[in-house]
């Protein structure tokens, strides 16, 4: 377990792809983080689970921010995961979930690493690695807040890399297409009742429409892929935006 003592923060992560890069990090011996909310009994299992820390801070503020960082204290691995959408025409986007998804998506990323980086620095190693998107590489219609914020956090993230580039520290983004998570797949009865189609025509044809092998990416890929950017295999692995999406962006 190549990660015994060092410790790792992960955002959004009680579920879904923060939850699996979570579990895999701890795997490899990490003392994880976690951050975000949901049922209190859920956690708490987690915890036990992982033998981890739960710090439950609103990171779409900076106060928020810097309560987690606090809280979490010194870390060796920042993932950057937590995250929110909307979908509506720009004309019509509500300006506070807007600010929202800016505050979330790219603004808490900034606040964690400023802070994160110090420690990192000071030992000479460190890890950060912040969930992108597809729509870090291309864009869909209605989605211009998380469009723009995920391809401003992989400006952010190659800044950052070439910053700390001789300082022992990586930064790097992992940029997933459609995941199979309780959140998509929560998604697919609405679908279903407000387009008429069926199941199995949702996930082709509409979730996995820009999708080339029609497979969801499984929130275990991510994980994995997160715990070969820690490896000292990656140590020269920076500045890099890691497709993981079924060739989406490749056309």
């Amino acid at each position: 377990m190549f990660l015994t003592g060092k410790r790792a923060l992960i955002t959004g992560s009680t579920s879904g792809i923060g939850l699996a890069i979570a579990r895999a990090l701890s795997g490899e011996g990490a003392q994880v983080v976690l951050n975000g909310f949901g049922d209190e009994d859920e956690i708490a299992s987690l915890c036990d689970e992982l033998g981890a820390e739960h710090v439950g801070a609103d990171l779409t503020t900076a106060e928020g921010c810097e309560a987690l960082m606090d809280a979490a204290g010194p870390v060796d691995i920042l993932v950057n995961n937590a995250g929110m959408q909307h979908v509506a025409p720009v004309e019509e986007f509500p300006v506070e979930r807007w600010d929202a998804i800016v505050a979330l998506n790219l603004s808490a990323a900034f606040h964690t690493v400023r802070r994160a980086v110090p420690h990192m620095k000071a030992q000479g190693w460190g890890r950060i690695i912040n969930t992108a998107s597809a729509h870090s590489k291309t864009a869909s219609p209605f989605k211009s807040a998380y469009n723009a914020t995920k391809h401003g956090l992989d400006g952010f993230t190659k800044t950052v890399a070439l910053e700390l580039a001789q300082s022992g520290v990586t930064a790097n983004c992992i940029s997933p297409g459609y995941a199979w998570t309780p959140l998509v797949e929560n998604q697919i009865p609405d679908t279903m009742k407000a387009r008429g189609l069926t199941r199995e025509q949702v996930i082709n044809d509409v979730l996995l429409a820009k999708q080339p092998t029609k497979r969801f990416v499984q929130p275990e890929e991510l994980g994995a892929l997160a715990v070969f950017l820690c490896r000292e295999e990656a140590s020269n692995v920076t500045g890099a935006n890691w497709s993981v999406d079924g060739g989406w962006t490749a056309e």
